[in-house]
């Protein structure tokens, strides 16, 4: 059997194991899951119709605040499902079975990618979910055309595996299930920090810089030029770049920790 039917087998059964613990263990997906929608839903039938009015719209009307709101949420959403990638390798490490697998004649790298892809379709899942709940309430996107939306999804899906590989890398960093768990926390919060809510000409001068510079901010602002039709300008290249940057790393830093000999 060569190396890469090996690699391809392994990882697999990696992929069949962690999801059929998604499925027995639903309630951290559930509450990952349950935040987004719920922020959803009060910032736009709570917070909507003043922050409608001052972002431009109409003030009762929550629609356009729906529209201007929804990409962030979809960001906060993988944001918050790969904290659970953070805590479910976490897990692993605490319970011994990462030391019984090192022992075992399985491909060495199956264990992470079973992780990953594992994580990456959970967040398809998610964004999936809220994107439903989105358009039950009232959001449309009625002038972007399918390569738009194919390219909405693609950047969704590489957002995915970029913070994928760095909760992995948080989890396996971490010393037991809750340092996981708030170590990976900025990564939900972050696109709050950025233009998700509100955009980024309407914040304090000081904080402006660092709404604008982080990573959520580019990808937000591709998402809603794609769905919406906005200006994208160069926010989409600064998307990509991020996602590719922060996957490196992610995947050198986490290959690195899980090689490291374990004391």
């Amino acid at each position: 059997m060569s190396s890469l039917t090996l690699a391809v087998r392994d990882s697999t059964t990696m992929l069949r194991r962690n999801l059929l613990h998604m499925r027995r263990y639903p309630s951290m997906t559930l509450n990952l899951l349950l935040t987004p929608v719920m922020l959803l839903l009060v910032f736009v039938y709570i917070f909507g119709g003043a922050m409608s009015a001052g972002i431009g719209g109409g003030g009762a009307d929550r629609s356009d605040y729906l529209a201007y709101v929804f990409p962030g949420i979809l960001m906060l959403t993988i944001g918050g499902t790969t904290i659970g990638s953070a805590v479910s390798i976490a897990m692993d490490m605490n319970e011994g079975i990462i030391a019984r697998f090192r022992t075992m004649a399985i491909h060495r790298g199956s264990v992470l990618i079973g992780h990953v892809v594992g994580s990456v379709l959970q967040c398809v899942m998610s964004v999936t979910v809220v994107g439903a709940v989105a358009v039950a309430i009232g959001f449309r996107s009625v002038d972007a055309t399918v390569l738009e939306w194919v390219l909405a999804f693609g950047l969704l899906a590489l957002v995915s595996l970029a913070l994928t590989w760095v909760a992995v890398g948080m989890g396996l960093s971490s010393p037991n299930v809750e340092a996981a768990s708030n170590n990976a926390l900025p990564l939900m919060l972050l696109p709050m920090l950025g233009s998700a809510f509100v955009p980024v000409d309407a914040m304090p001068d000081w904080f402006q810089p660092i709404a604008e510079y982080q990573p959520f901010t580019p990808a937000i602002e591709t998402l809603r030029g794609l769905l919406l039709g906005t200006e994208i300008g160069h926010n989409g290249w600064l998307a990509v770049a991020w996602c590719v940057a922060l996957a490196v790393l992610g995947y050198v830093w986490s290959k690195s920790l899980f090689n490291r000999d374990p004391k």
